[in-house]
């Protein structure tokens, strides 16, 4: 009997994005040594904290203790509040000019960018309680429900940067919205791929995905009844999660009130075990959801991604676009699960 060869490695591939992730098993480190000393962020004077002040500020909206406020000013027992970015990428317009110059095509930066900001200098939503993480959520959806609707916007994006590994240039705690005229390549790329699918099958992929994780229980971090949070197979850093949805629902800005405390809890315990686990690492999180272009997306499910800064892209990263992970998402979904 011939032996099997025993790889350092393996590819891995899913059905949605078709990118290809190296799991370097051979080198692989132990899920506690990505636990290292971090350096910590510089903390700016709540003084000179733009963020700590905004009461100079016109804000889009505010909320406080779980309601909205209507209101033109930013009152003393605000909680979160939403402010136009001071440097924005995209700026709004009456009208989108595009133009061709030789084989390129280009738009301009018509959209609109605003700034998420929790009121604690210091607490990230890690050290929220379940409550807080909701107001959160609940005023991502109050935004993305109007932006949907102005001129030019096919696409919300909300994603949030802790840690300047992450890009956060400012160290108060604070997510982003972009509303634009294009669809994030990637979200495009998982979205063709989720048609196809649906069009040959007749069912979706990701619901295929979470019952196909349920059944293993290998990368399941933590569920409750409406969500799970799951390493995904195809980990394309150490220690990435992804919180789902169980039912299938194409459209983040249609969840209703039980679906969105499902998700705050969900939301809670994944960063609260990504907090203990890697020792307050930086990360990104960020949505995809259906594009608000008006077309019909019943086939696609809506999911957030949390991604820790555990490597550093290099030369074969750059070259190749398949990135490096040194922890199989199982190990990495294990540990998670102590914490």
């Amino acid at each position: 009997m011939v032996k099997k060869p025993k790889f350092p490695s393996e590819l891995r591939s899913g059905p949605l994005s078709k990118d290809w992730v190296l799991i370097a098993t051979g080198r692989a480190r132990r899920p506690e040594t990505f636990k290292k000393e971090k350096k910590k962020d510089c903390v700016a004077p709540k003084k000179t904290c733009p963020f700590c002040h905004p009461e100079k500020e016109e804000p889009i909206l505010v909320f406080a203790k779980g309601r909205k406020i209507k209101t033109h000013k930013i009152p003393k027992d605000w909680q979160v509040v939403v402010l136009p970015n001071k440097y924005p990428a995209l700026i709004p317009s009456r009208i989108l000019r595009e133009r061709k110059e030789g084989p390129y095509q280009i738009k301009e930066g018509v959209g609109y960018h605003e700034v998420v900001v929790t009121r604690n200098h210091i607490k990230q939503m890690a050290q929220f309680s379940q409550p807080q993480v909701k107001e959160v959520i609940d005023v991502y959806q109050e935004r993305y429900l109007d932006l949907m609707n102005e001129p030019f916007v096919n696409y919300v994006s909300i994603f949030h940067n802790h840690g300047s590994e992450a890009g956060a240039s400012i160290f108060h705690p604070h997510s982003q919205i972009m509303a634009t005229p294009v669809i994030d390549p990637d979200l495009n790329r998982a979205v063709i791929s989720a048609q196809k699918y649906f069009k040959f099958h007749k069912k979706c992929i990701y619901c295929l995905m979470n019952d196909w994780e349920k059944e293993k229980k290998e990368r399941i971090v933590f569920e409750n009844k409406e969500f799970l949070v799951i390493c995904p197979f195809v980990s394309k850093t150490a220690f990435e999660m992804i919180i789902s949805p169980k039912n299938h629902l194409p459209y983040f800005e249609r969840a209703n009130e039980e679906e969105k405390k499902y998700l705050a809890e969900a939301f809670l315990v994944a960063l609260q075990k990504l907090y203990k686990a890697l020792n307050n690492p930086s990360y990104n999180f960020y949505l995809h959801t259906a594009p608000c272009d008006g077309k019909n997306y019943n086939f696609y499910h809506w999911h957030w991604t949390i991604v820790p800064k555990t490597a550093t892209w290099a030369g074969f990263e750059l070259c190749t676009g398949i990135e490096i992970s040194t922890i199989e998402p199982e190990k990495a979904a294990e540990y998670l699960r102590r914490q």
